[in-house]
């Protein structure tokens, strides 16, 4: 898949954590989940019943910083739950903080050593990947401009990162990894926003939901990080035995439960997970001013460090990994020696890198270079991305 359009694209980070379906998803055969059966509910409708009244509660009765305070201390899997919450939500965190039933330790054992083989492809797919296309999924980016997040988006896109980064972490489920209490977090704020963003006039106006991220619309958040990513790596010809893209799978499929999305709409395959895909996120993709302006905030990070590169090949990168349509929803201006830079350069830096030719590029070490300080960007300029810590939101964006 060369290019990424309405017609085209199969999958798209965080990367923002907010997302956005229009689609018939109801329309999806359960039988193709790791349920294998369902109520036939479409999840357009379905939210989190057991974390909103919750998290609605704390944010009308005042207790969230409160709650924020406490939770900080909260990091690995294995801590126990921090002394000061609220009996309800310890008691809510006391359920859910742990793997489903089905998980499987082998494969995902196995998924995390292959995001350690593969960091090189997951830091650029995620990020200019899937984390400028949430800038063409309307309803994530009207939700992301508006939250308390948009007004700051080097702080959004580093909380953002901490998702993607713990689920690639060698020991990200083990009690000694950090995944778990981070997909609990972000279920937390996302029940906060459920609650938050009804309540901005600003919102309101571009909406055409009454209550954000559905279970519909967190599918195709997975669709645009883990089957877009895969989609990627396949039509770039990037070496992955079966074992490996099931075990990569698998801890999508863990990650998206954690989140609170029923078992019957979680894919069981990849061929399930792109039928999927091509029904909730082909369709909608489209350009909004919030789209616009998140999009400009994003490459504008690059700014503050060093990539290596110009902003004419940052721009034709963007435009090599989802499209020129997309490239031209945003207005990324054409650079077209970057672009013929990239479009040999690229597949050259692949082949080298998985040993599948001899000769080195003359890119190469520009391509390394340019990934590894776009990898430190979204990590906070080195800092640890537990750092910033996962936070819930107390309001909109100020102004909103």
């Amino acid at each position: 898949m060369q290019n990424l359009s309405r017609r085209g694209v199969l999958s798209l980070g965080a990367a923002l954590g907010l997302v956005g379906v229009t689609g018939p998803a109801k329309a999806w055969a359960s039988a193709d989940s790791v349920a294998g059966t369902g109520t036939g509910a479409d999840p357009e409708y379905i939210w989190d019943s057991a974390t909103d009244p919750l998290l609605a509660a704390l944010l009308d009765n005042g207790q969230v910083p409160a709650v924020n305070t406490a939770l900080a201390s909260w990091v690995n899997n294995g801590d126990p739950l921090p002394s000061g919450l609220p009996a309800d939500l310890a008691a809510h965190l006391a359920k859910v903080n742990k793997l489903p039933s089905w998980a499987d330790p082998a494969k995902l054992k196995r998924a995390a050593d292959f995001n350690r083989r593969k960091d090189t492809y997951l830091f650029m797919l995620y990020g200019l990947g899937s984390g400028i296309m949430s800038t063409v999924i309307p309803r994530e980016a009207r939700s992301v401009y508006w939250s308390a997040g948009g007004a700051d988006m080097k702080d959004r896109a580093a909380k953002t990162f901490t998702f993607g980064y713990d689920l690639s972490q060698l020991k990200a489920f083990e009690p000694t990894g950090q995944f778990v209490v981070t997909a609990n977090k972000t279920r937390l704020v996302h029940a906060a926003v459920r609650h938050l963003l009804p309540q901005s006039p600003h919102w309101q106006q571009g909406a055409d939901q009454t209550i954000p991220i559905s279970a519909a619309d967190i599918l195709v958040t997975f669709h645009s990080l883990g089957t877009f990513v895969h989609r990627k790596m396949l039509d770039w010809k990037i070496p992955m035995s079966a074992a490996d893209q099931e075990a990569f799978l698998h801890s999508w499929q863990v990650a998206i439960h954690l989140l609170g999305v029923p078992d019957e709409y979680i894919p069981q395959t990849w061929a399930a997970a792109e039928a999927q895909s091509a029904q909730v996120l082909t369709p909608i993709l489209a350009t909004t001013p919030e789209g616009i302006d998140l999009a400009k905030e994003l490459l504008g990070l690059t700014a503050e460090i060093d990539l290596g590169v110009t902003r004419g090949f940052l721009n034709e990168f963007v435009r090599y990994v989802l499209g020129n349509e997309v490239g031209d929803w945003l207005g990324l201006p054409r650079d077209y020696a970057a672009a013929a830079l990239v479009r040999t350069g690229w597949p050259a830096f692949i082949l080298f890198r998985e040993g599948l030719s001899p000769v080195l590029p003359g890119t190469f070490y520009m391509f390394d270079q340019f990934i590894r300080a776009l990898a430190m960007l979204f990590l906070n300029k080195g800092t640890s991305p537990t750092t910033t810590g996962i936070t819930i939101p107390t309001g909109n964006r100020a102004g909103s």
